[in-house]
């Protein structure tokens, strides 16, 4: 019997054929993927360590991956989900970005879901559709929901969720504001635009030297924010939490011209425009006033 992370241990009845018990094998101990194996039963969510009898087989999963086990080794082997190269599944990024964004490590989110460090690296790094079990303890060791996990509601705005039952809006001083504004990413830059009227475009930004910059194309709407005072917004909704802050700059704005100065950001941009193409039109916001808000619980807020 040989078998891979991800895969089911199926136990039947001899006489019957009938399925009495299933779950998803979770941490393999012999790098040829023999038993025995650490397996989340479907049924209590518990995790066992098995010796498969003659009335159990295992099912495997289908993957793009080669016949090679993938991950195989013993449990706690941090290189061994590495021997393949990385090809993420959707639910494996959702947990890689979660676990970063909450600044845990694959052996702490390994702890609090109750699964091996070598079974979650080879979710972050292959395609995988792990048990519903599964999901749901990663869900709760990342207090996120394992629908988001999967990718439900991504085309719905954020903030659909219930309110906290007794929230309470706190100001961010300016020291905050700058810490939550230079972490880069996603921005909205409200402007005139070329035909007259008022419009809010995303952009990726960067935060260079207390500038906010982005790219862009000439002629196009985030382009017409150069020459005129604009504001320019960044927030993240934790919708696990019912959790957010949000971060409003306001100042002029300007295109970037010196030679010297285009190099170096573009050397030192983290990311591609989203919206792909080129984009060599660099704009500059100096912020000269910048709020901030963020929502906790009162007794939260009361301990901070």
């Amino acid at each position: 019997m040989h078998a891979h992370l991800g895969d089911r241990l199926v136990v039947e009845s001899p006489s019957t054929g009938v399925v009495r018990r299933d779950g998803e094998i979770i941490g393999l101990h012999h790098k040829d993927g023999t038993p025995p194996y650490d397996v989340r039963w479907s049924d209590t969510d518990d995790v066992t360590l098995v010796f498969p009898g003659p009335d159990a087989h295992v099912q495997h999963l289908e993957t793009e991956a080669d016949d090679t086990p993938s991950g195989t080794g013993t449990v706690g082997d941090d290189t061994a989900a590495s021997r393949t190269s990385a090809n993420p599944g959707d639910i494996g990024r959702r947990v890689a970005e979660e676990r970063r964004r909450r600044g845990l490590s694959r052996e702490e989110t390994a702890r609090r879901a109750r699964i091996s460090p070598q079974y979650l690296a080879y979710l972050e790094e292959q395609p995988s559709d792990p048990a519903t079990a599964t999901l749901f303890a990663l869900a709760g060791a990342l207090d996120t929901t394992a629908g988001s996990l999967r990718g439900g509601g991504v085309d719905r705005p954020p903030g659909q969720g219930h309110a906290l039952l007794h929230p309470r809006l706190n100001d961010l001083d300016q020291e905050e504001c700058r810490r939550l504004l230079s972490t880069h990413g996603v921005g909205r830059v409200a402007v005139t635009a070329p035909d007259g009227r008022p419009a809010v475009v995303p952009v990726n930004y960067e935060v260079v030297d207390d500038a906010i910059v982005f790219r862009t194309r000439p002629g196009s709407v985030p382009a017409a924010a150069a020459g005129d005072e604009v504001a320019f917004e960044v927030d993240h909704v934790d919708e696990a939490m019912s959790q957010g802050w949000s971060v409003l700059a306001v100042g002029p704005a300007t295109t970037v011209t010196d030679p010297d100065a285009l190099r170096d950001l573009a050397r030192r941009a983290h990311t591609e425009p989203w919206a792909g193409g080129t984009r060599d039109t660099w704009v500059s916001i100096r912020p000269t006033r910048l709020t901030g808000k963020r929502i906790t619980p009162a007794d939260q807020s009361a301990r901070r």
